[in-house]
């Protein structure tokens, strides 16, 4: 005699992934800014203490004014070689990208993807209501879609 069981009809249950694909999810918060009264050689300094290669200029009030990076120093250390000057002369102000592209905090990492292959940014600011409240860079965009890639997105 087989074994019955008595559970009943099992209904199927269709699992919903709900992963987090915001750039809110993914961006870095903690961040090193800098000010555009600062000199270029403070900004060496710190890129090599913290292991980065660019961040935001804010202004006294807070507000992004700039993004300085290692490519805008390489521009310093040349024009110092060139014309036979110290690198300590000059301020960020002087070399920063004024016109900063930025993204908001509450597009997808995959709309993100397509702003950074549209651009050759490494780093872009993550602003919510015309506030920074972060930066997101390539290689945060390509550890979320590490993370999900077993799903499908409709």
């Amino acid at each position: 005699m087989g074994i019955k069981s008595f559970q009943g009809i099992r209904k199927t249950v269709k699992k919903e992934f709900e992963a987090p694909i915001l750039v809110a999810d993914y961006m870095t918060t903690k961040l090193v800014t800098f000010r555009p009264d600062q000199s270029i050689l403070e900004v060496m300094e710190k890129f090599a203490k913290h292991h980065i290669s660019g961040g935001p200029v804010l202004d006294d009030n807070g507000f992004l004014v700039g993004i300085i990076s290692e490519a805008d120093c390489m521009k310093q250390i040349s024009e110092s070689r060139y014309f036979n000057q110290p690198i300590l002369e000059k301020n960020v102000e002087n070399f920063m990208t004024k016109n900063v592209e930025t993204i908001p905090d509450d597009i997808s990492i995959f709309d993100a993807a397509g702003i950074f292959a549209q651009h050759n940014r490494r780093r872009l600011p993550v602003m919510r209501n015309g506030i920074l409240v972060g930066q997101i860079s390539r290689k945060d965009i390509v550890i979320a879609a590490l993370k999900l890639s077993g799903h499908n997105w409709k």
